[in-house]
Order: structure tokens, then sequence, then C-alpha cells
């Protein structure tokens, strides 16, 4: 890695030294077991991936423990997804155990990259079809590459722990209902314009999707309420992602006692949950936990509680990390050595 400070530079702009490659045929693949420096890829002008959006990839992280280790937060369960969404693009799916060794390798190899929290090593395994192949957009790619990359990342939001400002979208989609669970990256360059539109147009940081009124996820975390008695989040369905760390924080909020609901959400529900004191924040792997503090609906701004970070909001949040650095005991088994 080059020694620039990840806290400095832009989420995911740098990038660790080695990765691990294995290359696919069906779903036979072939992995050397040993890292490689980083390099750029050779891909036929013709690769399937290029032309046909075969394409997907995962995000999780590795965290720096107390006691100066390295651990993975929920390696399996992002396994299970990544294996998920190469199998929706009907490209071979790797052995879990294959892409579970490949992703230690990685970050076993870049462990010095790490930064202590709130920094961390972020990991994107990946999947190409790379079939060189312009007449198959009606096939998937018979080969296939899968890389795992590591980035040594800050905050995915600048400024660190502040309140964001989200404009609601009630009429275009974040992406086709029937794939949006999927990690492909067409599902987020759907969502780019929108964005985009957003940002120089109400200075908002995210676009909340929320199609003929119903409340699904922003283009990149998933979305809730809480206040000091409930968590509510948007009941899974396939238009919108699985996030892992939607997973662990509805799982911490029980831990704690809070009443957790997955049901549908409006937005006149949110406007209402905010008016009453109530509090709103977003969750992601590259998130983490980001608290809300205005909302943008039909082009009047509406404050959220105080418009501050909550309380039960950087309560969830310290809960999850200190999982994630090793300060709490892991009562889930959720990290994974290195």
């Amino acid at each position: 890695m080059a020694s620039r400070d990840p806290f400095s530079e832009p989420f995911g702009t740098l990038f660790s030294e080695n990765f691990t490659t294995a290359v696919g045929v069906g779903a036979e693949y072939t992995y050397s077991g040993s890292v490689e420096p980083l390099r750029d890829l050779a891909l036929s002008p013709a690769t399937h991936a290029l032309h046909y959006g075969s394409t997907c990839f995962e995000g999780l992280k590795a965290h720096r423990q107390q006691d100066g280790s390295v651990a993975i937060f929920r390696l399996d369960d992002h396994v299970a997804r990544f294996r998920q969404s190469i199998e929706k693009l009907y490209l071979g799916v790797p052995d879990t155990d294959l892409i579970r060794k490949m992703i230690t390798d990685a970050v076993a190899s870049n462990a010095a990259d790490c930064p202590d929290a709130p920094g961390s090593l972020y990991i994107r395994p990946t999947m190409i079809g790379t079939e060189p192949n312009i007449g198959a957009a009606a096939t998937p790619s018979k080969t296939t590459l899968l890389y795992i990359l590591n980035s040594p990342v800050g905050d995915y939001f600048a400024g660190g722990i502040r309140p964001l400002t989200l404009l609601v979208e009630g009429t275009t989609p974040r992406t086709t209902p029937q794939f949006g669970m999927v990690k492909s990256g067409a599902n987020y360059v759907m969502a780019l314009g929108v964005t985009l539109d957003a940002k120089r147009d109400h200075v908002a940081d995210q676009v909340l999707f929320a199609t003929n009124g119903d409340i699904t996820e922003t283009g990149a975390s998933n979305f809730f309420l809480v206040n000091d008695n409930q968590l509510v989040t948007r009941n899974l369905d396939e238009s919108f992602l699985h996030g892992v760390t939607r997973s662990s924080i509805i799982t911490l909020a029980a831990d704690l006692g809070y009443e957790v609901e997955e049901r549908a959400l409006s937005v006149d529900e949110l406007v209402a949950w905010g008016a009453d004191g109530g509090e709103v924040f977003l969750s992601g792997t590259a998130a983490v936990v980001a608290p809300v503090g205005t909302v943008i609906v039909e082009g009047d701004r509406v404050q959220v509680g105080d418009g501050q970070p909550g309380a039960n909001t950087l309560k969830l949040r310290e809960a999850l990390t200190s999982i994630q650095v090793g300060a709490a005991e892991d009562t889930h088994g959720w990290m994974a050595s290195v």
C-alpha cells in the first residue's frame, strides 16, 4: 500500500499490495494457494462481463483488534451472500471453502495495512465472466475470474459520524425488483443518476428509495427507525439488498431489549416518526451505522428529531463496533481470526 493515510483519502481509493485470484471453468476453480502482487487484469475486448454484465461482488471488512491482531466480521455470511449473487448470474459457483481461504489468505498477507478503529481493511471479492464471446447475450459465461481485493479505509461518509441528509425518491426505483438483492454493478449504476441529481440540487448525502411510498433502502445502505423502545426496518424481499450489517443490528437490538419489527414502511410514517422525536439511521458494511438528521420529501426539508445523531443510534453503533474490534464479547461468533 502507498504510505497515504486512509482517513484522508476517499473511501476505496487505496489498495493493498497483494491479492488472490482463481480461474474458473464451469464450477471448477484453480487457485494456486498463494497471494500475488496486485496487478492490472488482461481481458479480451470481447469479455462477456464487459458486454453482458456477468459480474458481481461482495463487501466485508477486517478489523484491527485491541490485542493487535486482525479479524474478519461475519465472514461466512458474506461468503454465502457472494455465492448467492454468483448463482443468480448463472456463473460457476465456487466452493465456500475456496472463497473463504482466498479471503483469509489475502487479508493475512495485507494485515499490516489494516488501520486502527475507526478504520478497517475493506475486502472486495469480485467475480467476472471472462468468456470472449459477443454472441452470448442469452447464455452465461463458461469461464470466470475470481479475485479478492483489499483496501484500507476510513469513514464511508466524509466528515465521520454526522447527521446525513436523505432525499426521498418516490418514483424511480433503485433497481429491478427481482434483482435488487444481488450485489451486481448494474444495481448501483441504476441509482447513480438520481443520487447525483440529489447531491447537486439538494446537497443530499444519499437517496432513500420509496417507490409509490414504499420505503426500501438507499443506494448503498439499509434503512432503520429507532426510538427508546423500538427498532423498525423494512421486511426483506428480492427488491433490495439483504444486508449483513442490517442482520447484525437487528440481533444486537434484540439483545439490548428493543422490540424489533420487520415490516412495510411508508414515507408518512417516516415523517411522523421524526416529528415525534424518533431517530433514523442507515446501516451497511461501508457505512456501519450512519445517523440521519434531515429527510427531503417532495422538496420540503424535514428535520428528524433534533437533527443530530440520536442516543439510540449511537448506542447500536457502539454495540456493533465494540464487537468488531474485540472490545466486547463476541457472543454470536461473528469474528473470524486471520
